[in-house]
């Protein structure tokens, strides 16, 4: 087996550990006599540990307690080690007598003293000390299989500040010493943010240059089958510049490198990246109970339940399980556990260890991007609540309503900026992308990390009054009925308070620096008329409230660019001529809003809806619109307009009475539009649309042309509540699609028809992430006649399909049910059993 070295070094410095790897078998024999008396000192430091230990145990068991098997274990190993050292050191000196006797050089002795040589060193290099991989056991297979592939020469392990990197890299490192392998040299190096190169430079090179290095690394390895472990990169090394040959399928050799950047994997062209993702609950138990100790668990009845809180605050991250763990390892009473649940859910910086060893080492990674503009983007993520899917959308229109995005003048290339930047906080492992790729989440210590930079080092200090999921009748230091100065306030977000009903007329009275206002799904009925007072407001979300009308007084929100009045169902009046005097809206969200049946007011006719779209229509700024329509006149009205249907991201068809079918042609001309749901179509038999443009209203399947894509732009397709639909075979032009939901249609028996089989080389659903087919669905027999790849499928939910028993799929509602599903193959089954659940 190969030697290991543990050095922390920086990148110039790995010439030197590499080099002494090589050197390592001469010094089997020369530092001998060197090896020998620094084993000695390590024994003697261990007997003394060993007396240490024992003192205590003998403490422990005149209370009457008992010490662990761990400890027994431990204390077995030192003892048996005793044995083998002393005898080490006794044959060293007899080999060293014979040496200066003889001389070192005659042949009977020289291959004795280098296996003794090794041996001595051995003891002394041993493994590298590192914690156990508790719930990393999966990746650790992963990342060793990935070894054994000769096509894999570099693999890159990227995760999370604290998410056990360094701890799988050990691993990793100390299972060479355990198996047999064919590599020659096996070398470790912690490449540190910021290492003290002189010191370790001067230690093992002293006056050589680097060039001198890099020449002598590539001579000691250019002939060797090496791995090399990197650990704690944060920027690209040019592995030829030091010396490093590339590990490639000619000489065999591996290189695995730890870092917090996925961007960093790229850059240094790792052949697989492989996450290293939080612990899930079960490992998180287990690790936290190892760090505080059955007997403080059972110490009281309480605390048993009351320790699984505190464990689920650490979210999975095993520095924060660790670290919580050690200081909660002595607490033995109720009234601690209490204790250290309210801090860590109030203010979890005052915890012991986490605002001094947690915070920053999560905090080198806020450290690390690339501009003040990124950094205030990812302080703002925090202001959303724990553990909440935050639309993109919605991150980077507050983010350009706070200003943030400037970099420039139109909204598009705003917009895209936004969209560089959440690539940029994902990649840095700061923000999570779900397999929902509409939306990303921050993990909760991350969270907790950026309100502690907000907090303590006065970051964006006073700007954001969060309150979030509180039950809310008050903000901090005041209430909602009184009329707070806060001059410089820019974002409120009062999201997910479900008690709020009303605010008072006065509440926004003295908020003229007030830019984004967030009311989303609360219990608002109605806006105070003093929301005039928000001259400066550009971002109002008043989505899933209860709210009734617009109050005329929003005229004087002359800068406000986006409106949000997604699912507000009670919306039943917007004054005339209020939408056309907010001259700077740039997005306005009407999905599955009270748009249907809605009266303008000012209007003497029963439904004024025509008169609202064509305000709409006159916003010169609008490129974001989402809109609901109740009628198939409605809709013709709509398609006719000239701007509306380009800047139409989404539309919601809900409620066409008594219409048996439907045209669909004009919706392939929206390019913009990605979201299309068609709700309670109680008569609708078929959908139709003009095919390739050649006049023909009814699509005939026979004749497709697997080169036309009308929907090409559609994300995302919803069918709900449509008796009398048979199938949605209209969907193999929609190539793009990732989420298909469809539920309560009596009558559906195929998603994609039959008919479209002598369609040519027609493939549906490659990008397909999620497929929900999800109750009332009594007739579905087939999704698709042929086997799909489904190459990003995430999610498969099945509920209410009795007479579905075959599933596209090429490589449970019920029990039966799922044993009466037909797979393809055995390989089929293992790739896409992570993808069900049972319902």
């Amino acid at each position: 087996m190969g030697n290991v070295f543990s050095v922390s070094i920086s990148t110039e410095d790995i010439a030197g550990c590499c080099c002494d790897c090589i050197a390592a078998r001469a010094n089997y024999l020369c530092k001998l006599d060197e090896n020998r008396v620094t084993l000695r000192r390590g024994l003697q430091k261990l007997r003394e540990l060993k007396n240490d230990v024992n003192r205590k145990v003998d403490v422990a068991e005149r209370q009457q307690m008992k010490h662990l098997d761990q400890v027994q274990g431990w204390i077995s190993r030192v003892e048996a080690m005793k044995i083998e050292v002393g005898q080490l050191i006794g044959d060293g000196a007899k080999t060293i007598e014979e040496k200066q006797l003889c001389g070192c050089c005659y042949p009977k002795h020289c291959i004795s003293n280098y296996m003794l040589g090794k041996k001595v060193a051995k003891k002394l290099q041993d493994e590298i000390a590192g914690r156990p991989t508790v719930g990393l056991e999966s990746t650790f297979d992963k990342v060793w299989r990935s070894l054994e592939e000769e096509h894999t020469s570099m693999i890159g392990l990227y995760g999370l500040g604290g998410v056990g990197k360094t701890t799988l890299l050990t691993q990793i490192n100390n299972h060479f010493l355990k198996t047999s392998h064919n590599f020659d040299v096996v070398i470790w190096v912690v490449v540190s943010k910021t290492p003290n190169q002189e010191r370790v430079q001067t230690e093992i090179w002293k006056d050589k240059s680097r060039h001198e290095k890099a020449k002598d690394i590539w001579k000691a390895l250019s002939n060797k089958r090496f791995v090399i472990l990197l650990d704690d990169m944060w920027e690209q090394m040019d592995l030829l510049d030091v010396g490093i040959p590339l590990p490639d399928r000619q000489n065999k050799s591996k290189l695995i490198f730890t870092t917090r950047s996925q961007d960093l994997c790229g850059e240094m062209g790792a052949h697989k990246k492989i996450e290293v993702k939080s612990l899930a609950w079960k490992d998180s138990w287990d690790l936290f109970k190892k760090y505080v100790g059955e007997d403080t668990l059972n110490s009281d009845p309480e605390i048993s339940e009351l320790a699984e809180m505190v464990a689920k605050e650490c979210c999975g991250l095993p520095l924060a399980i660790i670290t919580i763990g050690r200081a909660m390892a002595s607490k033995v009473t109720p009234q601690d556990w209490k204790h250290a649940i309210r801090v860590l859910q109030t203010c979890a910086s005052n915890f012991p260890g986490m605002g001094h060893r947690v915070y920053p080492l999560l905090k080198y990674s806020y450290d690390s991007l690339p501009s003040k503009i990124v950094q205030s983007c990812f302080l703002y993520c925090s202001l959303f609540p724990e553990d909440f899917s935050i639309y993109k959308e919605t991150l980077i229109w507050t983010w350009l309503c706070e200003g943030f995005l400037d970099e420039f003048d139109d909204t598009d290339g705003a917009k895209n900026q936004g969209f560089n930047i959440i690539s940029t906080l994902v990649h840095a492992c700061l923000l999570e992308e779900p397999s929902d790729t509409k939306c990303v989440k921050l993990h909760d210590m991350v969270r907790d990390m950026a309100l502690w930079i907000i907090g303590e080092m006065g970051e964006m200090k006073g700007k954001p009054l969060v309150q979030i999921r509180a039950g809310l009748t008050q903000a901090p230091k005041f209430k909602l009925t009184g009329s707070p100065t806060c001059l410089n306030l820019s974002t409120l977000l009062l999201n997910l308070n479900s008690d709020l009903h009303m605010i008072s007329n006065g509440f926004f009275q003295f908020m003229p620096s007030l830019r984004v206002l967030s009311l989303s799904n609360t219990k608002i009925v109605e806006l105070p008329s003093a929301i005039s007072n928000l001259v400066s407001l550009q971002y109002l979300d008043l989505s899933d409230t209860q709210i009734k009308k617009l109050q005329i007084e929003m005229k004087n929100l002359v800068k406000l660019k986006v409106l949000n009045l997604r699912s507000t169902f009670n919306l039943s009046s917007i004054p005339r001529g209020l939408i056309s005097s907010l001259l700077m809206l740039q997005a306005v969200g009407m999905y599955k809003c009270g748009l249907y049946g809605l009266v303008v007011e000012g209007s003497m006719d029963s439904y004024g809806n025509e008169s609202f779209v064509e305000e709409l229509e006159s916003l010169k700024y609008l490129i974001d619109l989402s809109v609901s329509i109740a009628s198939a006149p409605e809709f013709q009205r709509f398609l006719s307009y000239r701007k509306l249907p380009s800047c139409t991201l989404a539309i919601y068809l809900k409620m066409f009475k008594g219409l048996s079918s439907l045209n669909l042609s004009s919706l392939g001309n929206m390019k913009h539009l990605i979201v299309l749901a068609m709700e309670d179509f109680d008569s609708l038999r078929e959908i139709k649309f003009d095919w390739a443009g050649k006049g023909k209203e009814t699509v005939e399947y026979s004749n497709l042309n697997p080169k036309v894509k009308c929907f090409h732009g559609f994300h995302e397709v919803v069918i709900n509540r449509c008796q009398m639909l048979k199938n949605l075979t209209w969907l193999i032009f929609a190539p793009n699609l990732l989420y298909l939901r469809i539920g309560q249609c009596d009558e559906m028996e195929e998603v994609i028809g039959n008919g479209a089989n002598d369609g040519g080389n027609l493939s549906p659903f490659t990008k397909l992430i999620q497929l929900e087919l999800n109750g009332g669905l009594p007739q579905l027999k087939n999704v698709y006649w042929n086997p799909l790849p489904f190459l990003y499928l995430d999610r498969i939910e099945v509920v209410g399909c009795p007479k579905l028993k075959k599933l596209p799929l090429n490589s449970n509602r019920k029990q039966e049910w799922w044993n009466e599903l037909e797979w393809e193959d055995e390989a089929t089954l293992n790739t896409f059993l992570p993808s069900f659940r049972a319902i």
